[in-house]
């Protein structure tokens, strides 16, 4: 029997559960935390940290997806410096 993980189904209440609350963008796949987004891309193994300025977007970095998204999650916690 197969298992089928969707990362971007736990996206929002793992993120919740890191940062507390969360303003979602669109969909389930990007998130607006303090003023980064989160944006789970390419079949939902990178979340990029992406600082917006209006309308011109920076992409900070690339979280790799390794199973769990929690995990993920903590780690772009500590590259933002959210408390």
């Amino acid at each position: 029997m197969r298992t089928i993980v969707d990362p971007a189904a736990e996206l929002v209440p793992a993120a919740r559960r890191v940062f507390g609350d969360v303003r979602v963008l669109d969909g389930s796949r990007v998130l607006l935390v303090a003023d980064v987004k989160l944006s789970l891309e390419a079949g939902e193994r990178e979340l990029w940290l992406i600082e917006t300025h209006g309308a011109l977007e920076h992409r900070l970095a690339m979280i790799e997806v390794a199973g769990d998204i929690e995990t993920a999650l903590r780690e772009a916690k500590a590259r933002i410096h959210v408390d």
